[in-house]
């Protein structure tokens, strides 16, 4: 028993005196560490977004709705005279609780509600490109990955980001999402890591024409571990029009839609709160996780 407990110790002893190379300073090396390490290797400094100029941001999401925390930040890019370039997996046309709604009108007053709400940021079918993948709603995770992930794999091969906004699918562990909104975070950034190689899809390469293209700035939205946020102050009047547009899914339309207008007395309240508040020196932010470097290895 004697013998047992000495070598128990000095096995004890050993461990602890192992070189952080192996271990490293805040313990053994793990998949999830090790990660979480690759990740730190490829960030990049954070530079200041709301200065760039004529560079091409691509917003990709699931729903009609789903742009709106991060339309503050599109706007001021468009405003800079940045390309904006907007992607919905699906028409959004489950989320109603009206039971005299048709999946087929649904789809088409949030398709109306979510270009009503991007016009008042300023960026509009007319002057920037809005992409429509036609999936139906709730249902993105039952949609071969293979075919999800090639369509978007083109799509950013077409037009080279320099920064995409998506669904955060977590770090080192798998975020929780809502169904299509769980999908859409894994199938953007597997298509971007897809792009990068001309072995992925190679008939894109071969047959379209299509370069290798690797993204290099990711900004997370729906994101529980936010490591960048930008001022949108400026615009948060704007945001607040802008949100009011979404009158089928938030408040009473979600019940009875009552659209397409948005209620004005609401609005003006809103409004109001707004200007109280920015007069006070209060800031409007909206927060991402962002990484800025490559998903590609």
């Amino acid at each position: 028993m004697k013998t047992k407990t000495t070598t128990s110790i000095l096995l004890s002893l050993l461990l602890t005196m192992l070189p952080l190379s192996i271990f490293g300073q805040t313990g053994p090396i793990t998949p999830s560490n090790q990660a979480n390490q690759n990740t730190q290797r490829t960030q990049k400094p954070m530079d200041d977004i709301t200065k760039w100029t004529n560079k091409t941001i691509m917003w990709i999401g699931p729903h009609q709705d789903d742009e709106g925390g991060s339309l503050g930040t599109l706007a001021l890019l468009k405003a800079n005279g940045n390309k904006i370039i907007m992607l919905w997996y699906t028409t959004g046309n489950k989320g109603s609780r009206d039971s005299s709604m048709t999946s087929e009108k649904l789809a088409q007053i949030r398709k109306a509600e979510s270009e009503n709400a991007c016009k008042e940021m300023g960026i509009t079918p007319a002057n920037d490109t809005f992409i429509w993948l036609g999936y139906p709603d709730g249902m993105l995770e039952y949609v071969p990955a293979l075919e999800l992930t090639e369509k978007v794999c083109r799509i950013i091969r077409q037009y080279h980001p320099d920064a995409v906004f998506s669904m955060d699918p977590g770090t080192t562990y798998t975020r929780w999402h809502k169904t299509d909104h769980r999908a859409s975070a894994f199938i953007t950034v597997d298509a971007a890591r897809a792009a990068a190689y001309f072995l992925y899809f190679p008939s894109q390469y071969t047959h379209e024409g299509l370069q290798p293209y690797t993204v290099r700035d990711f900004l997370f939205y729906s994101t529980v571990e936010p490591n960048y946020k930008v001022d949108v102050t400026s615009v948060s009047d704007k945001k607040i029009r802008s949100r009011a547009w979404y009158v089928s899914q938030f408040g009473e339309g979600n019940m009875k839609y009552v659209g397409p207008e948005p209620d004005q007395t609401s609005l003006n309240i809103k409004l109001k709160t707004n200007a109280e508040n920015t007069a006070k020196g209060e800031k409007v932010y909206e927060n991402f996780r962002r990484l800025t470097g490559s998903m590609s290895f």
